[in-house]
């Protein structure tokens, strides 16, 4: 039986862990869960699942919880997210929360030695070099759950390290693949939320429609392989049914397919090297697919996946920057408050202003992400 912390249950990856979990109730048992402001369904999963702690977003929906719930210890806040990430009764760390607050108990977790199945972007995007830093110093393990980075995991199994060449991300394009620059000036919320391959939260589609999200997993990738920047390529692949490959040296190339179900990631990150039966409506069928589409990215109609490029190449608070203003940019068009491109010139703009830092310690990620949102604020609010 193996024990689970999980951060972000009524998101989507949160619902999907749930739903692994509960398929294997022999296997795994959750002992704490957090659930941010979807206190209906966070009802819906308290009904399948008895966790012992339960962190809310609200002190008000704690108290109130607590009434219903007397048997579950209810926290909230930042500081609750901690307390989870800081028990001493599991085994594992599902992080699945979306942004920058899924950092820190990613690094409470590793600190009390803990392992971490990591789907929060975040986490190394901004604090990739201390997270490195904290699992060799405390001898923990990070799994991923990104279905890339996932499936980049699968592939290294049995090979050796020395042997890699390459890494090659695979990405859809997401909603807006096949428009031009000048046909997405007017597209709306709802266009840019309708991913053809995907479900998946908000936040990260609409980060997958800039390429956001791919340049992301392209710094995420970085820390979790440990593998330089020139040898990690992004390949356009609009089916996603290759979820990612590994180039070893004799050119031998290595690819993990799958249907677009991010319960396989989930499962797996929470049973490798063992594999588990998954209960799956549509598994992979290649010959109904008859026909797989590859093509370069092109870094002009998707700039923001270059600059990450250049934000994990220069480190330092650049990162921390880019992910803050990108935040507060994705959640403002969310809003209907800037028009779609305004995203990627907020962040753009960030990135170039942002005074340089080198990151030693937490003080100076949140120091370089509340310069990134406040800008990026400053910015959407016509002030700058």
């Amino acid at each position: 039986m193996k024990r689970l912390v999980l951060l972000g249950a009524t998101g989507s990856i949160g619902v999907q862990t749930v739903d692994v979990v509960l398929q294997h109730p022999d296997q795994f048992e959750i002992i704490a869960l957090s659930a941010g402001r979807n206190i209906a369904k966070l009802q819906e999963i308290l009904a399948d699942i008895h966790p012992k702690q339960v962190c809310v977003m609200k002190e008000s929906d704690a108290a109130a919880l607590h009434e219903t719930y007397p048997e579950i210890d209810f926290v909230c806040g930042d500081e609750g997210l901690n307390i989870l990430a800081k028990r001493d009764d599991y085994d594992v760390l599902v992080n699945a929360l979306v942004g920058f607050t899924g950092f820190m108990p990613t690094l409470c977790a590793i600190q009390t030695n803990h392992d971490v199945a990591l789907a929060n972007k975040e986490t190394l995007v901004v604090g990739g070099e201390l997270i490195y830093k904290a699992l060799h110093e405390h001898g923990r393990k990070l799994y991923p759950i990104d279905s890339e980075h996932s499936a980049i995991f699968q592939c290294l199994q049995g090979n050796r390290r020395s042997d890699l060449k390459r890494l090659i991300i695979t990405a859809s394009g997401g909603s807006f693949r096949t428009k031009t620059r000048e046909e997405l000036k007017d597209v709306t919320v709802e266009q840019a939320l309708a991913h053809p391959n995907w479900s998946m939260g908000a936040k990260i589609t609409i980060d997958s429609a800039d390429m956001m999200n791919k340049g992301f997993e392209v710094m995420e990738a970085h820390w979790l392989f440990d593998v330089d920047y020139d040898d990690i390529d992004v390949l356009m692949h609009r089916e996603s049914v290759i979820h990612s490959m590994v180039e070893f040296r004799d050119h031998s190339v290595i690819a993990q397919l799958g249907a677009p179900d991010m319960r396989l990631p989930i499962q797996y990150a929470l049973t490798c090297p063992d594999r588990f039966e998954l209960h799956q409506d549509a598994p992979l069928d290649l010959a109904e697919i008859g026909t797989l589409h590859f093509e370069k990215p092109d870094l002009r109609r998707f700039p923001l996946l270059g600059l990450a490029y250049q934000a994990g190449r220069t480190g330092g608070s650049m990162p921390a920057v880019m992910n803050a203003a990108n935040e507060a940019a994705n959640l403002a068009f969310r809003q209907g408050k800037i028009p779609f491109l305004k995203i990627e010139d907020i962040v753009i703009s960030a990135v170039y202003r942002c005074p340089f830092k080198e990151v030693k310690d937490v003080n100076d990620l949140i120091e370089a992400n509340g310069w990134g949102t406040k800008y990026a604020e400053k910015v959407i609010n016509g002030e700058i």
